[in-house]
């Protein structure tokens, strides 16, 4: 069978918590990674909350789920970026996230918009 791989891009828009974006986008990073498709994934906005270190996640009683982004490796998901103005507005670094990403200017990243066949917005 095998056709030819896409390019998925997945982009998180929105706070980890209060509503449910955030947990059914990483379901969908993984269900797209185990199709073996070329994906990667975006925080951009509030979106950069969901893969921020030290989330207390008992006041909104919701599970935290954040540490299920560390498992994006072992599904060969390691094209992880950040908006570098987003961390920056909201008072953000490198180190204060979980997992490794690549911070890129929106330019960057609107450039690596154009090369995928599939964008899905969260």
């Amino acid at each position: 069978m095998g056709g030819d791989v896409k390019k998925f891009m997945y982009v998180n828009r929105k706070a980890p918590h209060g509503t449910v974006y955030a947990l059914e986008s990483l379901e969908v990073v993984l269900i797209g990674a185990a199709f073996e498709q070329d994906v990667s994934v975006v925080f951009i906005d509030d979106g950069v909350f969901e893969i921020v270190k030290g989330q207390v996640t008992t006041e909104v009683e919701m599970k935290n789920f954040s540490n299920t982004y560390k498992a994006l490796e072992m599904y060969d998901v390691e094209k992880l970026y950040v908006s570098k103005d987003s961390l920056e507005e909201r008072g953000l670094s490198e180190d204060d996230l979980i997992v490794d990403v690549e911070v890129k200017t929106a330019a960057e990243i609107a450039a690596l918009m154009e090369e995928q066949d599939v964008i899905l917005s969260f």
